[in-house]
């Protein structure tokens, strides 16, 4: 067993960010300033015992969360056991983020006897995690790769694209439009609905809260407002964030539903707030209901579970019922092309032009990107090590999203280019299937680095493997479709057609 100590203290880049931003906000004026306070930010002064006063204390107070064990991820409560016993004091409140996590933040025993150096107070932890030193180069050469393949992928498909407008702009005789070829014999079919639009808008209503949410909450970690200090501030924000973010949900379900032709409105508003959350609170109620038979600290209590609905039905799906109300108000999405009433038949494809091969191939290139930072996340998760590099996952973020857009897209012209129009499903799960990767990255993470045992744990660390493959499905798919919507509807509008 490892116990963990908590301390209120942030790291050192935060505090650099903290002096910038109070020059910033500095009135030019020599006998007045201005500035603004971060949150959570502030330097605590510590001080030996005959020089204490109200600005500089003296003794450092320790608290400690839960132990946790490598061969369990079932964590407990510190005093769980007859070996660990706290010290009597005010117990902390923990934050939403911390109950989630199963951390119990308790006095502890320990005192601190050496006020360490405020620049080297983390130096301790990180100097006992292991492969942190290889992180810097590994992101550093994936980086390099990445932008690489992701620079000859633009300049192919530029180049190759010019060259078919300019081909099918001087197309002006009758004799020249009936021998159209490629991408352009489908533009009477290219916006046709796609099957299952109902389940495809959810998905990209689903999806677009996930990618926002994302994205705001690395963008305030990177600032230093989630630092790893303030423990169970980054699960915070992003359960609120998702909570807030129903609106933007059921407006892009709708949105697209409605471009799609459906009109059961209120069936799509439904399926927007409840199927994929539903699907995520399932699994994990199913898994607090183990915690809770394994009196494991980590199981939810009642009241917590209490408020995560209430949030979910009071704030979450009301706001999704606002958003799908505008999308279905404003007028459906103008395609630059008409929809032939009668549908194109699709030629035979050969085997790289069929749909599974296109969409196996498609995830590579996302999670060849994204492995790497994989490695150090599941360890923060399952191997109890910090991770605080959310400038680089904040990067990496950024590229996923241009990685997967441009592979999705790159396919999607190939596939056009073949005279198969039905891209919208194909686009979504090309660059969701990196998803499916992570699922097998996870298996062989399981197999190769944990030294887990039990059954409990198990179905523990699968369980909640299959809610983050299921979120991140949603967010790549996303990224995907949007991007081919962007492409075909950009490509079609610049040619000229009949």
């Amino acid at each position: 067993m490892s116990a963990r100590l908590s301390a209120s203290s942030p790291p050192r880049w935060p505090r650099l960010l903290l002096l910038w931003l109070l020059l910033l906000g500095a009135a030019p004026g020599p006998r007045r300033s201005s500035a603004f306070y971060l949150p959570g930010l502030a330097p605590v002064n510590f001080c030996e015992e005959e020089k204490k006063s109200e600005e500089c204390k003296a003794e450092i107070q320790l608290f400690v969360n839960r132990l946790d064990s490598v061969e369990s991820v079932l964590p407990y409560e510190y005093t769980a056991f007859d070996f660990c016993q706290s010290s009597e004091g005010k117990r902390p409140s923990e934050n939403l983020g911390q109950v989630l996590f199963g951390e119990r933040i308790e006095p502890s025993p320990y005192k601190e006897e050496k006020l360490i150096r405020w620049a080297s107070r983390w130096d301790y932890i990180l100097e006992s995690m292991p492969h942190t030193h290889i992180q810097w180069f590994s992101i550093m050469n994936s980086l390099v790769i990445v932008l690489f393949l992701s620079g000859m992928v633009a300049m192919i498909m530029l180049r190759t694209l010019h060259k078919d407008i300019a081909r099918y702009n001087q197309m002006d005789s009758t004799e020249d439009a009936q021998e159209e070829f490629g991408w352009k014999l489908v533009h009477g079919d290219i916006f046709r609905p796609p099957r299952k639009g109902m389940l495809l808008s959810v998905f990209l209503g689903s999806g677009t809260q996930i990618l926002i949410m994302t994205f705001v909450t690395l963008f305030f970690a990177c600032l230093g407002f989630l630092s790893p200090a303030n423990r169970g501030a980054l699960m915070t924000c992003a359960v609120v964030l998702w909570v807030l973010l129903g609106t933007p949900a059921g407006y892009v379900a709708a949105r697209f539903y409605k471009s799609f032709g459906g009109e059961k409105w209120k069936t799509n508003v439904l399926l927007t707030s409840f199927l994929c959350p539903g699907i995520v609170f399932a699994d994990f109620f199913l898994m607090n209901l183990i915690l809770w038979g394994e009196g494991s600290s980590a199981a939810i209590p009642f009241g917590t579970l209490v408020a995560i609905l209430a949030l979910w039905f009071c704030i979450s799906v009301p706001l999704t019922f606002i958003g799908a109300y505008f999308g279905f108000k404003k007028n459906a999405i103008e395609h630059p092309v008409r929809t032939n009433q009668i549908p194109r038949q699709i030629p035979e494809q050969s085997f790289y032009t069929k749909s599974l091969p296109g969409i196996i191939m498609g995830g590579i290139l996302p999670f060849g990107c994204i492995f790497i930072q994989l490695f150090f996340i599941l360890n923060s998760i399952w191997s109890h090590q910090m991770y605080y590099m959310f400038g680089f996952l904040f990067l990496v973020f950024i590229i996923l999203v241009i990685t997967c857009s441009e592979a999705t897209i790159l396919l999607c012209y190939f596939h056009l280019c073949a005279e198969d129009y039905h891209w919208q499903w194909r686009s979504f799960l090309t660059s969701g299937f990196t998803a499916v990767y992570f699922l097998i990255y996870a298996i062989h993470y399981f197999f190769s680095k944990l030294q887990i045992t039990g059954t409990a744990s198990t179905i523990l660390y699968f369980g909640y493997t299959m809610i983050m493959v299921l979120i991140f499905f949603l967010f790549t798919g996303t990224i995907g479709f949007f991007a081919c919507f962007w492409f075909v509807t950009k490509i079609y509008s610049v040619v000229k057609v009949d």
